[in-house]
């Protein structure tokens, strides 16, 4: 078996033992991150500290490095530029910093906490921010201080003994085997459960917004299932890369840093806008450098812009999928009447009889709006005067949002009497209010439409973008997915 192979193989195995103690239970993986978090810290505090301590018994290993240095760079610029050059592979070095952000929604606030202001939460989230941002710090500009100063040059090469392992070549030169294996230990766990992070915030991420968005299936909200999927990603990730922590940098940098990058610009028109000056001009630094590094990075590797495009395209092909797919779900099951609405419903309902709605899309909302739209309702659909109808309307709220309750308030305009309801689409939005009225009344109601004039690809893309389209025949498959038994379920006529 190639050594490939067999890294391939013992890196899947490990994804899968990731994926079982997920499954297991979110409480259980903290527990286990704090062990393993715990132990590779102190055991890398222990490697830097005898570092510093060598660098401190010998300090001519610092003068050598110097020397080096202005021999390779006479002029001071030279090491500036060459500075510049090395620093974006410090990116990595931010590795999981952009999922502590993810996690935030999960920090404890305050008992006061409100949705709209959740003080605590902010307050704690800066204090796990900042102890993350100061020990990744100090542990690598530590790190690369001892490593660079201690370990020689041939080393790091390709091949050599500390390319890709310096802290762990330390820990063996320094401490001798025993302690370099547990380090060893420590080090491929701590690797292993990096990816718990990331878990922890797409798990996080996903159930709370991609599902409500209609960006991925409803059953993406169970945790264990989005395990599963998210575990299979990895595998993918890992078989195609072949294992190799050297191929997926470039990949893994990009993301990082495309992340970061975005984020401090936004950080930066926040403050701009703010008008405060000093924060905007700080961000504004801040964000240079990340923009520096993200260009840099991709220059330097852009398969990682590549590989990003690929995982972004296929994000927005399965988001399209899905959202077409579920275009056609009831999906809004709660309906909230004002007591006008319910008063109207109620008061009409004999029990008997169905109640009939004419649909109208709203324009000036006057009189004679409504003695047009009822005349030429009646006349194509054939509805006899004698039978009374109520305009039904419903105004888009969020087109994107998939799971926000519909609210229904009366109106009354001259002797015309409205229903007025706000929700994410017109369809989804007529097909609950008429199974939530046949479930309140006891009988399936009626609904009056006219034939739009658009071309069908038009009105397509109009209910996938903006929640309106062709109404009619849309509302029709709702009810028919939603109720399929034909007696219960609510009619649609369609004139003109």
């Amino acid at each position: 078996m190639s050594t490939t192979s067999r890294h391939s193989d013992i890196t899947l195995v490990l994804i899968a033992l990731l994926a079982a103690v997920f499954l297991k239970g979110f409480s259980e993986a903290i527990g286990v991150a704090v062990v393993l978090v715990v132990s590779y810290l102190g055991l890398s505090a222990v490697v830097l500290a005898r570092g510093v301590w060598e660098v401190a018994q010998h300090p001519t290993v610092f003068g050598d490095w110097t020397d080096h240095m202005n021999a390779a760079h006479a002029m001071p610029f030279g090491i500036i530029a060459a500075s510049l050059l090395v620093f974006p592979a410090l990116a990595l070095g931010l590795s999981g910093f952009e999922t502590g952000v993810v996690v935030m929604p999960l920090v404890k606030g305050d008992p006061a906490d409100t949705h709209e202001a959740p003080l605590g939460r902010i307050r704690n989230a800066k204090k796990l921010l900042t102890s993350a941002a100061l020990i990744m710090s100090v542990l690598l500009v530590g790190s690369s201080l001892v490593t660079t100063l201690l370990i020689p040059e041939e080393a790091f090469q390709p091949g050599g003994e500390a390319n890709g392992r310096a802290l762990a070549y330390l820990a063996h030169e320094l401490f001798g085997d025993g302690f370099g294996t547990a380090y060893d230990a420590a080090t491929i766990d701590i690797l292993w459960f990096a990816g718990a992070s990331a878990m922890a915030g797409m798990l996080n991420i996903v159930p709370r917004y991609l599902p409500k968005y209609g960006m991925a299936p409803d059953w993406a909200s169970s945790t264990r299932p989005l395990v599963l999927v998210l575990s299979a990603i990895a595998a993918a990730v890992t078989i195609a890369f072949k294992a190799d922590v050297d191929e997926q940098a470039g990949a893994y940098a990009t993301g990082v840093l495309a992340l970061m990058t975005s984020a401090a610009i936004a950080v930066f028109l926040t403050e701009l806008r703010r008008r405060h000056r000093s924060a905007a001009l700080f961000f504004a630094v801040v964000s240079a450098i990340f923009v520096y590094t993200f260009v840099v990075t991709i220059v330097e590797r852009p398969e990682g812009l590549i590989i990003a495009g690929l995982f972004i395209a296929m994000i927005l092909v399965v988001s399209v999928a899905s959202r077409i797919s579920r275009s056609t779900e009831l999906r809004l099951r709660d309906v909230v009447y004002d007591d006008g609405a319910a008063r109207l419903i109620d008061r009409t309902s004999d029990g008997l009889n169905p109640l009939r709605f004419i649909a109208n899309k709203l324009h000036a909302g006057d009189d004679a709006e409504y003695e047009h739209k009822s005349l030429d309702v009646r006349i194509d659909n054939h509805l006899k005067g004698w039978q009374k109808a109520i305009f039904i309307e419903v105004e888009i709220t969020d087109a994107s949002d998939f799971d926000s309750p519909v609210s229904v308030r009366a109106v009354r305009v001259g002797r015309h009497e409205i229903l007025r309801a706000s929700g994410t689409s017109v369809p989804n939005v007529l097909a609950a209010v008429f199974l939530d009225i046949r479930d309140r009344t006891g009988i399936p109601p009626h609904g009056y439409f006219e034939w739009s004039d658009r071309a069908p690809g038009a009105n397509v893309l109009r209910f996938l973008l903006a929640g309106e389209g062709d109404v009619p025949p849309l509302t029709h498959e709702i009810l028919r997915r939603a109720e399929p038994d034909e007696e219960r379920r609510p009619k649609v006529h369609v004139g003109g």
